[in-house]
């Protein structure tokens, strides 16, 4: 199976992703977006794969967000990629590809329902047990 992780090391719920994927046994394709950002073509391939609206794909925490004014609702879609081409923290992480889907996965054991042989329990890095 082909899985692909749009990664922040930095991000607890990143890294709990990327060991789940792990721990299914796959080797993932591991693209930290924030040194290697998706291009528009792609990113506009994610959105829609995910089946999510622009504006659910932003993070707002520790990000520019306020300070840009992305909540006020007159930016177009477009004009919401462009902020995210040009801020790639914007982009709220971690989206997880596989032949099964494209997610963001946020709780990070929504990456479960995308491989093919989950484990049947995971400790996540504060201690909370995941089990499917």
């Amino acid at each position: 199976m082909s899985v692909t992780i749009y990664h922040n090391p930095a991000c607890g719920t990143s890294r709990n992703t990327l060991a789940m994927i792990r721990q299914s046994g796959e080797t993932p394709e591991v693209i930290e977006y924030l040194k290697t950002p998706p291009d528009r073509a792609r990113l506009i391939e994610l959105i829609a794969a995910m089946a999510i609206p622009v504006r659910a794909l932003l993070r707002e925490k520790g990000t520019p967000y306020a300070e840009l004014g992305l909540a006020d609702l007159k930016w177009s879609d477009d004009q919401l990629i462009d902020f995210m081409l040009d801020h790639p923290i914007l982009i709220n992480r971690p989206i997880v590809v596989t032949p099964k889907g494209t997610r963001l996965c946020r709780p990070s054991e929504a990456v479960l329902a995308l491989l093919d042989s989950p484990a049947t329990s995971f400790v996540k890095e504060d201690g909370e047990i995941v089990t499917r």
